[in-house]
């Protein structure tokens, strides 16, 4: 924020909206038409958030200055109670100017979306799929921990318990907010199983997160789709159904190819294969527009590129480092039980005080660390 002028102009502002949202939303013309209710009620939400924050601000600034005024006051030990209230106060309203600095920073549009989570083994072979089913129960519990929904989409399995590429949507308040920061290269090193002599593998799999897109959010074309029905096999391309219920897309446009078998209809694995569509639609028109920010702002933040190595697992250490902000925790046995936060919240704030420092886009910055482009399977 330039001064604290414009936060205060913008806050006037915020103010205005948020009552003329109010209003309506209590119009019945509005609530006939749930598509623009929906939308309005979701910029009501989020604004309520910056609106109850600047009241509390000015309670906060009308109580000092009440007792910037009671100094002047005739009765000593009035004047010494509003002396010492005022350092409480002062601290109090920096601290609230900052959180309001915070709440004004653009956001990411997406932030509030579901997820579409995409997990693939890497380099590293059977041990890369091992840790791609590792990883995928990782954000199952993370995902059970925040109460949200996880909905396997579209699953290759290998024979050893492994992933070669599991899709899934996570469905819940803030779920992109928080799983954006996954994307990327995750690298594991450890012990595999098979390995008769310990040595130590170093394999990679790849996360890709993207907001789960609306239909308002991407139009597809019928006409731009070629639909092939077939049998879903499982591990080995044995049949596990006796009809044509797997569906593959392809949206002849981009090239974007799409497989969901896990349901018996094929009505319903059509439905998920357009879900995972949409959404790799979204992302990319998305990346297009990132692509074209500045290279001053990449100096801030880090390329984001495909194939930089986010995170590393060391099993022998029981270390887990972030590379994007140097940050190492020796926990690695909570951290594969879905304890991600502590990386989560340090990202989230890193990113947030990047974001003011630079005065620049802060929903651009969130989506670059959060590399929510499909990295590529590259190894060191």
């Amino acid at each position: 924020m330039s001064s604290t002028t414009d936060i205060f102009a913008k806050l006037d502002d915020v103010e205005a909206r948020y009552e003329q949202l109010t209003s309506r939303l209590a119009d019945p013309a509005v609530i006939a038409r749930q598509d623009e209710f929906q939308r309005l009620a979701r910029e009501h939400a989020e604004l309520g958030r910056i609106v109850e924050a600047y009241r509390a601000y000015r309670r906060t600034e009308a109580d000092l200055k009440g007792n910037r005024d009671l100094l002047a006051d005739r009765d000593e030990e009035v004047r010494e109670l509003a002396k010492a209230e005022i350092p409480l106060l002062e601290a109090k309203l920096a601290e609230q100017q900052r959180e309001l600095q915070l709440l004004l920073a653009p956001k990411d549009p997406n932030d509030e979306k579901n997820v579409i989570l995409e997990i693939r083994a890497g380099t590293g072979g059977e041990e890369a799929a091992l840790f791609a089913a590792d990883l995928f129960r990782m954000y199952q519990k993370y995902a059970e921990q925040k109460r949200w929904r996880l909905e396997i989409m579209s699953e290759s399995e290998t024979g050893t318990g492994g992933y070669k590429e599991i899709i899934a949507l996570v469905e819940g308040r803030g779920a992109f907010s928080r799983l954006k920061y996954e994307a990327g290269v995750h690298r594991v090193q450890r012990v595999p199983a098979t390995e008769q002599q310990g040595r130590i593998h170093t394999s990679t799999v790849t996360v890709s997160v993207l907001p789960e897109a609306e239909e308002v959010d991407v139009q597809i074309n019928p006409n731009d789709l070629r639909v092939d029905v077939m049998r879903a096999s499982g591990p080995g391309g044995q049949s596990v159904n006796t009809t044509d219920s797997a569906v593959r897309l392809t949206h002849i446009p981009t090239g974007m190819v799409v497989v969901c078998k896990d349901e018996k209809s094929q009505l319903k694995n059509k439905a998920k294969a357009l879900k995972i569509l949409r959404s790799r639609l979204l992302d990319q028109a998305q990346a297009a527009q990132r692509a074209e920010l500045s290279a001053a702002r990449r100096g801030q933040i880090g390329t984001g590129e495909r194939s930089e190595k986010i995170r590393t697992y060391n099993f022998p250490q029981s270390r887990v480092t972030d590379h994007r902000i140097g940050f190492t925790l020796h926990q690695l046995d909570a951290v594969m039980a879905g304890e991600l936060d502590p990386f989560i919240d340090a990202l989230t704030a890193h990113y947030q005080a990047e974001a003011l420092r630079a005065g620049t886009d802060g929903a651009a910055n969130g989506a670059k660390a959060s590399g929510t482009r499909r990295p590529a399977n590259d190894d060191e």
